[in-house]
């Protein structure tokens, strides 16, 4: 049945003038008009039956014209003129075919002079909401909380759309991201089958527990010493599974005049390192089919081997005299490079995680305590990884290694199998910048999260790009993003980004975004199909945003060893 049944006498008045997409209402009861708020929804008849017209209240006026004013003392009245400016956004249908209450972001009609106009509000708002979020009787939608307007309509979103279509959370330091992200992740917990990762680049998501997620943490030096494995929850990302893109760019300096050449021969060698590992390892199937990026072990120190013999190589030379090779001394800046690498401890999740990562069946345990979804991998289905100890400089290179392996397996798994998987990207202005203010290993990152934004829906990989710095984010991945869940933004260059993707009709809207209160976002997007204004609800666990109360500290005493405890983990590298 269709939800909107309006009374004639709950009107707000009625249509005084018709534009394309704007509509002039006079209001007769000014108790009405006190009411009617900015930004808020209203439904007007339409010239068709069976049709309602959804519009947003874009200005509310009260005004007395002037003749008035000036005949007040002789006639000792003045008639006032209550007017509403209403841009109409959208269409309602009774019944499209075989359905019930159908919206559509079009315009079939447009009302007529004299047609109804009424408040949407209450029952009538959280009707109309669910209708847009298709949400089904057993209440599987999405949910982030109440609408700013009116409290008692809950604020539902497709959650088909919003991982379909990839999302962006942002907002200033301190407006809520972190509480918004949460309380997606809350609900993403609860599904019987989730699949998600989480890239926590500063362990700020550690209070989120319960069943459905799981916490890794990317290892650090102690975890290294220490011998910390999967089975504790520590990861390692081995070289090996590194591109040979990646694998240049941290090993290969650019500025190097030989670059070319150690690019060549690092391919050349890395290939016979992994032909050698098939080879002694009993994979003939692989050994037939095998790419110098397929994910295969090879022994970094067989390759150091090779390097070193053709950084001093001697070939025979005219007169039975030996002569230096071609690539005699080209290798040794690139060689002294890796050498450096493997011995930084800092980077011993990538060279230092023991024998075991050299098993032709770790890739396998990996992927399926990273990657496998609730009952897959015994565990849960949202993995919060920590990224807080990988070291800034390869951050982006690692970061998007998890997000390489990721898409690759959901590529190379048959379509009957697959199974869609969300990564939540915190912080993404770190390892997503603007391609004018990236570096090589930046490149290797967004070439990569690039690929997933333009092919991911394909292969059931859906990104939510999360920052404080909308303006710093890629534009690409922002361009590729149809639903966005905006905090308060107070820099004119982070506004601009999202007054951008409104509609221009609804352009005012994002004017908003300066005004809003910790914990309100303005959502706009296929999710929503309407922009809307949302108080995030409080999720079960809060994140550890780094909000400190610094005059409430200020007055308390200090701890006791504090420094010296900081001192003690810095030189240690670890926090006990």
């Amino acid at each position: 049945m269709p939800i909107f049944a309006f009374e004639d006498e709950e009107a707000l008045g009625k249509v005084a003038s018709v534009d394309t997409t704007n509509v002039i209402v006079e209001v007769e009861n000014i108790d009405q008009l006190k009411r009617l708020q900015v930004n808020h929804l209203a439904v007007l008849q339409s010239s068709r039956l069976g049709q309602h017209l959804i519009g947003l209240i874009t200005q509310v006026t009260r005004k007395r014209g002037i003749e008035d004013i000036i005949n007040d003392g002789i006639n000792g009245h003045a008639p006032e003129l209550n007017l509403c400016r209403i841009a109409l956004i959208g269409t309602m249908l009774d019944r499209d075919g075989e359905k019930e209450n159908v919206f559509r972001r079009t315009l079939e009609s447009v009302p007529e002079i004299d047609a109804n106009c009424f408040s949407l509000e209450g029952d009538n708002l959280t009707g109309f909401m669910r209708t847009l979020s298709s949400v089904s009787a057993d209440g599987n939608a999405l949910t982030l909380g109440k609408y700013t307007l009116d409290e008692h309509a809950v604020a539902y979103l497709n959650g088909n759309k919003f991982f379909q279509r990839h999302a962006f959370i942002g907002g200033s330091t301190g407006s809520g991201k972190s509480w918004t992200t949460a309380k997606i992740i809350e609900q993403m917990a609860g599904l019987a089958t989730a699949n998600a990762i989480v890239f926590d680049l500063h362990g700020e998501y550690a209070p989120l527990v319960g069943e459905g997620i799981q916490h890794f943490k990317v290892a650090g030096p102690a975890d290294v010493e220490a011998k910390r494995t999967i089975d504790d929850d520590v990861i390692y990302l081995p070289y090996w599974l590194l591109s040979y893109e990646a694998l240049v760019s941290m090993f290969v300096d650019r500025s190097d005049q030989n670059a070319p050449n150690q690019a060549m021969i690092m391919a050349r060698e890395i290939n016979r390192a992994k032909q050698k590992y098939l080879e002694e390892n009993g994979q003939q199937e692989v050994l037939k089919h095998f790419t110098v990026d397929s994910p295969v072990p090879f022994d970094l120190d067989v390759l150091m081997e090779r390097l070193n013999e053709i950084n001093v190589e001697m070939v025979p030379g005219a007169g039975g005299r030996e002569k230096q090779g071609d690539f005699f001394g080209k290798l040794a800046r690139m060689i002294s490079r890796l050498e450096n690498k493997i011995s930084d401890r800092r980077l011993g999740f990538m060279f230092n995680g023991g024998g075991g990562l050299l098993d032709f069946t770790w890739l396998e345990k990996f992927t399926t305590a990273v990657l496998g979804s609730t009952g897959e991998n015994g565990k849960a289905g949202i993995k919060i990884i920590n990224f807080s100890e990988v070291p800034s400089d390869v951050l982006p290179l690692i970061v998007s290694l998890v997000a390489r392996v990721t898409f690759s397996i959901q590529q190379w798994t048959p379509s009957q199998l697959r199974h869609p998987i969300a990564l939540l990207c915190d912080e993404a202005h770190l390892y997503m910048p603007q391609r004018n203010m990236a570096d090589s290993a930046d490149d290797i990152s967004l070439d990569i999260f690039e690929r997933i934004a333009k092919e991911g829906r394909k292969y059931g990989v859906s990104l939510v790009v999360i920052s404080q710095r909308p303006s710093e984010v890629n534009k690409t991945m922002l361009s590729q993003c149809s639903n966005f869940v905006s905090m308060r933004l107070t820099n004119a260059e982070d506004q601009g980004v999202i007054k951008r993707l409104l509609p221009d009709s609804l352009g005012g809207f994002s004017d908003i975004l300066p005004t809003l209160d910790t914990g309100e976002a303005l959502v706009v997007g296929d999710a929503s199909l309407l922009p809307s204004r949302i108080r995030i609800d409080e999720p079960q666990n809060k994140p550890n945003s780094g909000t400190v109360d610094f005059w409430d500290e200020w007055q308390k005493p200090v701890k006791d060893k504090r420094l010296s405890i900081a001192v003690d983990n810095w030189r240690k590298q670890n926090i006990q």
